[in-house]
């Protein structure tokens, strides 16, 4: 995670109004792969992390979690992270805004995939502190 939180550092304060995430892809104990939300705030970080890679039963390490809802209707983080086949998915923080809420995290464990909440939970929280003060319920 603490490589997820590298990653996402790269454009923290650059993606408008969408937090910065990081995403690293690991399997048989080697990042494959890492992605970071875009400037401007697309695509996402899980996009481009699994773009061009091999991500079956692969484990995603990332800062948010994954989107269920997209503005644009294309494919949400957490159905881009269905599709590629990993086989767990470590989450920082859960994402507040209306597009996740708890909804990723459903998805996902619904197809099948491990997910964990928490890991470095407070730094993730940190990195995107405005996006959290303007979605966190209290």
């Amino acid at each position: 995670m603490r490589a997820a939180l590298a990653v996402a550092a790269r454009n923290v304060g650059a993606t408008g109004d969408n937090p910065s995430v990081g995403c690293v892809i690991v399997k048989n104990g080697a990042v494959v792969a890492e992605g970071v939300t875009d400037v401007g705030g697309r695509p996402h970080a899980e996009e481009t992390a699994l773009a061009g890679v091999d991500a079956r039963g692969a484990t995603a390490y990332v800062t948010l979690e994954p989107c269920a809802k997209r503005t644009s209707g294309a494919l949400s983080c957490a159905d881009h992270l269905i599709k590629a086949g990993v086989a767990r998915v470590v989450i920082a923080a859960r994402d507040p805004h209306p597009f996740a809420d708890g909804a990723g995290v459903a998805r996902m464990r619904e197809a099948g995939i491990a997910v964990e909440l928490g890991l470095l939970e407070d730094e993730a929280r940190a990195q995107n502190a405005d996006f959290f003060a303007r979605w966190d319920k209290g």
